[in-house]
């Protein structure tokens, strides 16, 4: 220490290089530091992916997709119906010709699901079992579809003159448009309507609960009147 001392310069003290230590420590902590912000990242996006619920509830995210449709077509079902009539014209109350026409006419029917009164009431969600109920209102049928170039006539009489004819067509037609309506509100047509109605609004409801963070969650639907399931 004494040897140290006699050859350091008059006004100056050795003192050790703490700046540079100070260096090096900020040196070797900057790739920590990165390691422990990645690691952050990753266990952010982690808990975003599997545990984070988006604010809300699944009622409104469900609610927003129905909002972009007022109306949904569900089903389709096309048939033929057959329709005869029977045309009579005479002179002073005789009936001197007498013509007949039997026409097999196809027919289609849209079942379809007004979304535009979709409010909050027909939506319930159960937390605990993370089942969303969905309660539809009664499909609306559409007027039949008479493809009446594509029919099929059968004509009797001895004399069919044109008006006959016009009026035995168009008696046909009306006469198909009733039964094609009534046949359309079959039970068994009503039950594979409903039932495709239902899977539709499944489908319709899955991405965007899924990109909302409900991927896990039971959509069950019913109609008006419908029990819950058991």
């Amino acid at each position: 220490m004494a040897d140290d001392l006699k050859h350091a310069k008059p006004g100056t003290v050795s003192t050790p290089d703490r700046y540079g230590d100070k260096s090096l420590a900020r040196v070797q902590a900057g790739p920590w530091f990165i390691v422990i912000l990645l690691i952050a990242a990753c266990a952010w996006l982690g808990w975003r992916a599997f545990f984070y619920h988006e604010e809300g509830d699944p009622v409104g995210s469900a609610m927003l997709a129905f909002e972009k449709q007022n109306s949904l077509t569900v089903f389709s079902s096309r048939f033929e119906v057959v329709a005869e009539s029977v045309d009579k014209r005479g002179v002073l109350g005789v009936d001197l010709l007498e013509s007949r026409q039997a026409a097999v006419i196809p027919a289609t029917v849209e079942y379809r699901l007004d979304l535009s009164n979709m409010d909050r009431d027909r939506f319930e969600w159960n937390a605990a079992s993370e089942t969303l109920t969905v309660i539809l209102p009664a499909l609306k049928i559409s007027r039949p579809n008479l493809d009446e170039a594509a029919q099929t006539t059968f004509t009797e009489g001895t004399y069919v003159s044109r008006d006959a004819s016009s009026d035995l067509a168009r008696n046909n037609s009306q006469q198909a448009e009733r039964k094609a309506a009534a046949f359309a509100k079959n039970p068994q047509v009503l039950a594979m309507a409903r039932s495709a109605a239902k899977e539709a609004v499944r489908q319709n409801l899955a991405i965007p609960l899924q990109v909302a963070g409900w991927e896990d969650i039971e959509v069950v639907v019913r109609f008006d009147g419908e029990s819950p399931p058991a």
